[in-house]
């Protein structure tokens, strides 16, 4: 899927990557495992009983999310200290490469590779996650020795506030909302504060960038054509949330493998549970805007 480069990286690698692929490099990366639940079961106790062969297992609260505010949202961005230590405790140092899955299609993975991937880091997502590796898997938890990860300041370039989206939305930018479609449209609201949408905000489901029967990544080509859909072009600027900024990132890699360059395309890391729980944001329910 496409040839781009993660950002400032000095070599080349794809966003997505299959299991063969993997297989071929398995001895030259770090895998990662990211597995997390919304009803609250333990990743950890899903990556401990059976992982792929030395995967260290990454947790999105701890690592990849600050803890959770009424103003910040439900997985704010990390200080680059959190983040910075929790992959140096994985064994996930600077320069590595690192490929990443879950067992949700990428929902989750895909915020490690995003982050990653936004620092300049090399990292990808295993299309398919766990139910497309065919080879062995290991139980038990991999120890790997630590390394060292530097912690850096988050590039502004490829973030936004809410006030950023506000602003993306009134001069004319595209805003897309990375959740099921009931929920884009407020018929329900299982999590935050008010449901509906950011007014203006075009919904693009993230599960619309899988095939539905495969649960793999669609072609390049389709891709493409998807997002061309909504009104994205090569130079024009894409904001894109969820529900609290992680199945987005499942999005934006979609974009950069589709060949739409990430540097105009930027993730609202407090998505929709921060702008719902500020009572002075507007919310839109309802279809898509026309």
């Amino acid at each position: 899927m496409g040839t781009l480069r993660a950002r400032y990286g000095p070599e080349p690698m794809e966003p997505i990557v299959s299991p063969d692929w993997l297989h071929a490099h398995l001895a030259e990366v770090v895998v990662a495992d990211v597995r997390w639940y919304l009803d609250g079961r333990s990743g950890h106790d899903a990556y401990a009983s059976g992982h792929l062969p030395g995967a260290a297992w990454i947790d999105l609260d701890s690592v990849l999310a600050a803890p959770p505010t009424i103003a910040g949202g439900r997985h704010p961005l990390p200080t680059p200290e959190r983040f910075a230590d929790g992959l140096r405790r994985a064994g996930i140092g600077d320069g590595a490469l690192v490929v990443a899955y879950d067992d949700a299609a990428g929902m989750a993975a895909g915020r490690l590779v995003w982050l990653l991937r936004a620092l300049g880091e090399q990292a990808a997502l295993l299309d398919g996650g766990l139910e497309a590796w065919n080879g062995p898997l290991e139980t038990g938890v991999v120890e790997r020795p630590e390394a060292t990860f530097t912690a850096r300041p988050w590039p502004s370039d490829v973030f936004a506030s809410a006030d950023d989206v506000a602003a993306a939305v009134a001069r004319g930018s595209l805003v897309l909302d990375a959740r099921a479609a009931e929920r884009y449209r407020g018929d329900t609201e299982p999590l935050d504060a008010r449901a509906g949408h950011v007014p203006g905000a075009l919904n693009a489901p993230f599960g619309g960038n899988l095939d539905p029967t495969t649960k793999r990544f669609l072609p390049t080509d389709q891709l493409r054509r998807r997002f061309a859909s909504l009104g994205v072009t090569a130079d024009r600027e894409v904001v894109v949330y969820c529900g609290s900024g992680v199945s987005a990132c499942h999005n934006l890699l979609a974009l950069e493998a589709a060949g739409f360059h990430p540097a105009r395309a930027r993730l609202y890391p407090g998505s929709w549970s921060q702008w719902a729980g500020d009572p002075s944001r507007p919310v839109a329910t309802g279809k898509e805007p026309e």
